[in-house]
């Protein structure tokens, strides 16, 4: 698989602070990849550092092949790392033409990119005029004017009403679905799950996990039980090697499963213990729960 990035050892640190610990990924063409973390994770400060606005203290990093100068391969990236940025007086177009000049792209590409982010008929209004979605559209338009092989966004619904939240994540699927490969830092796990098709889990600057998003939530899900026999139940848990983690509220029990069991065959093994249950429902995880299980172990 053609390789757009790959991080290897990765460390910055601000005086006594470390902000990214040791991080290694690789992110492959044709994907939509998320960094995933909460705020003071690192986020920011990884795009920061391929994108060569923040020096890194230790590790390194290539784009594409290895062969081409960052210099030169940021020719090839489309990003939006900061809050949009435009004339205020001046029109959608007028600004866009602006930034063709900048980045010496042909002009002719200003309609097509207006276009895929729904602002073609509102080419002519002046940028003081648009809604906060409305201008991180037109950013995601000004990223796309040269064609780029990757496009990189941190943060790129934050701040937005329910619709703006949609439009911007339709339009980031859109894009990828054109074969644009896309790499978003973000702190929703709603808005990972629902558009990346990979992750990167940061925590204090260090990775927690990386891989496909179906793969971190395709667990073997969990129980929600509850027994008289509250003690009996709970020591068998957590003495078998079929479950992993085991959280109690109150009377109810939640037990993740460390391999696959369906209701009626662990429903049979307690009643085998003398152990009735009155309440047992199997569930899936959500990657919220992955996540909380991740943070926790750390």
């Amino acid at each position: 698989m053609e390789s757009i990035l790959t991080i290897n050892n990765l460390t910055k640190k601000f005086g006594y602070l470390t902000a990214v610990k040791d991080l290694s990924f690789t992110i492959n063409k044709g994907n939509v990849y998320g960094i995933l973390g909460p705020n003071g994770s690192g986020k920011s400060t990884t795009l920061g550092i391929v994108l060569n606005v923040v020096n890194k203290t230790e590790g390194n990093f290539h784009w594409f092949d290895g062969n081409t100068t960052t210099h030169d391969a940021l020719k090839r990236v489309g990003a939006i790392i900061e809050r949009p940025n435009f004339y205020p007086y001046m029109t959608a177009e007028q600004n866009l033409r602006l930034v063709c000049r900048i980045k010496d792209v042909d002009q002719s590409k200003i309609a097509e990119k207006l276009d895929i982010v729904g602002l073609l008929d509102r080419k002519d209004h002046k940028f003081k005029t648009y809604s906060l979605g409305m201008k991180q559209r037109l950013a995601i338009a000004s990223a796309l004017l040269n064609d780029p092989e990757i496009l990189i966004l941190d943060e790129p619904t934050n701040g937005l009403d329910p619709q703006g939240i949609h439009q911007i994540r339709q339009i980031i699927k859109d894009i990828a679905n054109n074969g644009t490969t896309i790499l978003l830092a973000s702190h929703l796990l709603d808005e990972v799950e629902k558009v990346c098709t990979h992750v990167v889990v940061l925590r204090k600057g260090e990775k927690l996990y990386s891989g496909r998003v179906d793969e971190m939530i395709s667990s073997h899900g969990f129980f929600e039980l509850k027994a008289e026999q509250h003690d009996a139940l709970i020591n068998v848990l957590e003495t078998s090697t079929s479950f992993g983690n085991i959280k109690i509220e109150d009377q109810l029990i939640t037990a993740f499963l460390n391999e696959p069991m369906d209701a009626k065959t662990f429903n049979q093994l307690m009643f085998d213990k003398g152990i009735i249950l009155s309440h047992l429902v199997k569930r899936k995880e959500s990657l919220e729960e992955q996540f909380l299980q991740l943070t926790d172990k750390n």
